[in-house]
């Protein structure tokens, strides 16, 4: 068992927490959240020794073996399959005193312990790690100092996971993954009999693998029951409570609203399109939880976007000396699209990203874009291309000269930067800063085109948030490469995946490519991969296919066969219209009690019982719709497989 009681934090002089009181069971799986700045590093840093609380007590439990994620890793002469098995300590020395011992009675003993800790097969255990975080098999040899840094950090992360522990204390460890070893980290954590302290932005991961939440906030340490989304419910009801905020949380009730009205009459019946809806509805339902964040932004309204924006036409991609990443890619942004890119590392979608921002010159195929489109691009490297020595302020400045400093102050305070942060040199900022930096100066261009190239890293849940909302009402074309699942779903209606150097519309939706990626041994689209339409052999180019004239239809055998199809669907047909009028009914009713709830009059005193009605009803609604619409799911899906 660990516990803190009415411990203490400070980093410097600024308190980050007091009074912090929790027990923690073994084999518990528990979730750290809160803004950034808000102490949970540090409580890590204290769980290990490394800080002592300036108040209260911790206590572990004498000799625990304890595997944490370090954030720094050294550029190492060893093979990755070296560096990850020095992740097991007694491995490491029973290894070691096994070369150079000549005793037989101690060798006996020392093969034992190799028998006893599973050391024989160590290589294969390390080996699977490995290849699990997104490397190849032919990479487990390469030296550690071959990789770049992210890639050291996976590796980083493989030999915490290849530690003998009873407590692991990773901090954000999905940072430099993809969306398939992200999936494969979750599985192996469920799988984890110990006891995992977890530092995460990425909700969805949060929500697959705690079981329990401590929230991070005002400088106390709230403990909550439930995965990430129970936590997000509780805050939302803990916060819907007090009386001051009832006005800020209708209008961002109704803000949200908009969105999920103006989605759902133009959602299609692409199974990521519903994906995206029901996401849309769950953020309304929790928006409440983040209405006291410090951060609110907007993309500039487009007065008109031409009809195309950008164009690849047979666009084909490679670097020097390397085989194509990219073959005959078609792809027309257009106003409105919202496309999410999926595919294994390494298959090519942060190529495809730069070539349509117009960083990478095709190799065949055309690229054009209309003289009025904008392209904003946001990639990890934007990171490290900041001034140092430079602030947010200027670096506005520098972009927008004809602009006052007054307007640049105010719109850098959406993004957390107030009046000192606006005025502090960003070499002392930390990763979460310099990416909010450089997402305010994406949205400070304007753009119409917007290509997001894992804009999250570094992000806490609140500026996530911030972040999803404020893509609701970017009118442009948006393109996302991410392995954040809940962006992902909220912000897309259309998937891409590129494999094997191709791009096909993937049909399902995130859920469906989640559960390929779980159930692939070698986290490569396989089986799951959509054939286009359009194969090597239907568009023509293998010279030795000559498909055969079709015979003529039977126009008396179509028309009996359609009118035997519609008496089949008859009773689905009826239900989804009946549940289709009921969802419209309902809908109504929403829009006209989010318009009431909008009206500060109904937050006076004296409209307290009229004000609870209000809600209950808003929140019957929500309910029946909820359970209308995945009916209504159910029933299109019914009736497309019959």
């Amino acid at each position: 068992m660990i516990t803190l009681s009415q411990v203490a934090l400070r980093r410097g002089t600024k308190l980050l927490f007091h009074d912090a009181t929790a027990r923690i069971a073994p084999g518990a799986k528990i979730g750290l959240v809160g803004r950034n700045g808000s102490g949970k590093s540090s409580l890590l840093s204290a769980l290990l020794g490394e800080l002592s609380p300036d108040a209260g007590d911790i206590q572990c439990p004498s000799g625990i073996a304890t595997a944490v994620l370090r954030q720094e890793i050294p550029a190492s002469d060893a093979t990755a399959l070296e560096f990850v098995k020095g992740g097991d300590e007694d491995l490491t020395r029973t290894e070691r005193e096994l070369t150079t011992c000549v005793d037989g009675h101690r060798l006996a003993e020392l093969h034992a312990t190799m028998d006893a800790i599973d050391g024989y097969s160590a290589n294969a255990r390390a080996s699977k790690l490995i290849v699990g975080l997104g490397f190849s098999a032919a990479e487990v040899e390469r030296p550690v100092a071959s990789f770049s840094g992210g890639w050291r950090m996976r590796l980083n992360l493989a030999q915490t996971l290849m530690c003998r522990s009873e407590l692991l204390l990773l901090d954000e460890p999905t940072n430099h993954l993809d969306f398939e070893a992200v999936v494969w980290l979750e599985r192996w954590l469920r799988r984890y009999v110990g006891t995992l302290i977890l530092i995460s932005h990425d909700r969805e991961f949060l929500d697959n693998v705690v079981e329990r939440v401590f929230h991070l906030d005002g400088h106390t340490l709230t403990e909550y029951p439930g995965n990430y989304s129970d936590f997000e419910r509780m805050r939302a009801e803990r916060l819907a409570s007090a009386q001051a905020m009832k006005d800020r949380q209708a209008r961002e009730v109704q803000r949200i609203s908009r969105f999920v009205e103006r989605f759902r009459a133009k959602a299609t019946k692409a199974r990521q399109a519903q994906s995206r809806l029901k996401a849309l509805e769950r953020m309304e339902r929790v928006s409440i939880a983040h209405i006291d964040t410090p951060f609110t932004f907007r993309f500039p309204a487009e007065a008109r976007c031409p009809d195309t924006l950008l164009s690849l036409e047979r666009v084909s991609a490679q670097y020097e000396n390397e085989p194509p990443v990219l073959k005959d890619l078609e792809l027309t942004l257009t106003p409105g699209l919202r496309l999410g890119l999926l595919g294994f590392n390494g298959a090519g979608k942060s190529t495809l990203m730069r070539v349509l921002a117009g960083l990478h010159a095709p190799s065949a195929g055309t690229r054009a874009a209309h003289p009025n489109s904008r392209v904003g691009y946001f990639a990890q490297h934007q990171l490290e291309a900041l001034d140092l020595g430079a602030t947010p302020l200027l670096h506005l400045r520098r972009q927008h000269p004809d602009r006052t400093d007054q307007r640049h102050r105010d719109f850098l305070g959406g993004f957390g930067f107030g009046s000192e942060m606006a005025d502090a040199t960003v070499q002392h900022f930390s990763g979460g800063e310099k990416s909010r930096l450089v997402l305010a100066l994406l949205v400070a261009q304007g753009p119409n085109v917007l290509l997001l190239d894992e804009p999250t890293n570094h992000l806490d849940l609140d500026m996530r948030h911030a972040l999803e909302v404020a893509l609701q009402d970017f009118s442009g074309a948006l393109v996302l490469v991410s392995h954040d699942r809940h962006l992902l779903r909220t912000a897309t209606d259309e998937l891409l995946l590129i494999h094997e150097s191709r791009a096909h519309p993937f049909q399902g939706d995130i859920e469906s490519y989640q559960g390929h990626v779980a159930t692939s041994d070698d986290l490569r689209p396989t089986a799951a991969a959509p054939t286009p339409e359009g194969t090597r052999k239907e568009n023509g180019s293998d010279p030795s296919y000559s498909p055969a004239p079709p015979p003529p239809p039977d126009r008396k055998a179509q028309r009996r066969e359609a009118a035997a199809e519609r008496e089949r669907q008859r009773p689905l047909t009826a239900r989804l219209k009946r549940v289709e009028t009921l969802m419209e009914r309902l809908g109504s009713e929403r829009a006209a009690l989010d318009a009431a709830l909008a009206e500060p009059a109904l937050y006076k005193p004296e409209n307290k019982v009229k004000l609870d009605e209000h809600l209950f009803a808003r929140a019957r609604t929500a309910q029946e719709l909820e359970a209308l619409e995945a009916e209504w799911l159910t029933l299109e899906e019914a009736r497309e497989a019959t």
